[in-house]
């Protein structure tokens, strides 16, 4: 008997076994690509359902509606902010976040390592890559990337765990290989208090050539839990 998640389970099915088939197609044995559940507009029902079905990060967009929905949720789940994130609500989230994914600033990095203390924290995150030069995303430009990397690195309550991008839709690979490139090089750099743990690269329409360029975190919403209406 059908139940009314039951896409849902049929979805991540779908969605597992293509990363398996990336992987076996372009990667190591034993390399590891997690699937992260895009949250965005979803009820907490969906994604704790989503949950049962193998899900083990979440990635949060909105600051109020994660505040709204976080107590619902499963807590075996870890939880990532993956949205823009202006400094004013760092203090909302900071002791629930595993990691930030979207820092692409000095002055956000500092309020977070100041948030952070305030916790005895070390709080983990990605540096945000605008990798198609696009004005309507954030994002650090390539070419100011190993500077802000190095003034980063400074701060005692920050642990930089690697680089995220959403390349410009149309799925151009080159704007994936270049930042395969980019993740590669800063790796090769060895910079202090700076490790390239994480490349988060590919959402529900380009996961499968995103894990082909390196991508070891997958970011599926619509995938997973069908369309919906954004506000």
């Amino acid at each position: 008997m059908k139940t009314s998640f039951d896409y849902i389970t049929e979805n991540y099915k779908r969605i597992f076994d293509a990363v398996g088939e990336a992987k076996a197609k372009y990667r190591s044995p034993d390399d590891r690509v997690d699937i992260m559940a895009v949250t965005k507009t979803v009820a907490p029902e969906a994604v704790n359902h989503a949950i049962s079905c193998g899900i083990k990060l979440l990635g949060e967009n909105r600051v109020q509606e994660y505040e709204s929905k976080k107590g619902f949720y499963d807590s075996s789940a870890k939880v990532h902010f993956i949205g823009n994130l202006q400094t004013n609500k760092v203090k909302y989230i900071i002791e629930d976040m595993e990691l930030i994914q979207s820092v692409d600033s000095l002055k956000l990095a500092a309020e977070i390592d100041r948030q952070a203390k305030r916790f005895n924290k070390i709080q983990d995150i990605l540096i945000e890559v605008n990798i198609g030069g696009e004005a309507s995303k954030g994002g650090i430009e390539p070419e100011r990337l190993e500077e802000l990397l190095y003034d980063v690195s400074q701060y005692e309550n920050i642990s930089v765990k690697g680089l995220m991008t959403i390349p410009p839709p149309g799925g151009d690979e080159k704007f994936l290989c270049r930042m395969q490139q980019i993740y590669l090089d800063i790796s090769s750099k060895k910079m202090d208090n700076i490790s390239m743990d994480i490349l988060s690269m590919g959402m529900s329409g380009d996961y499968a050539k995103a894990i082909r360029y390196g991508s070891n975190l997958v970011r599926i919403g619509t995938a997973l839990f069908g369309a919906r209406v954004y506000n």
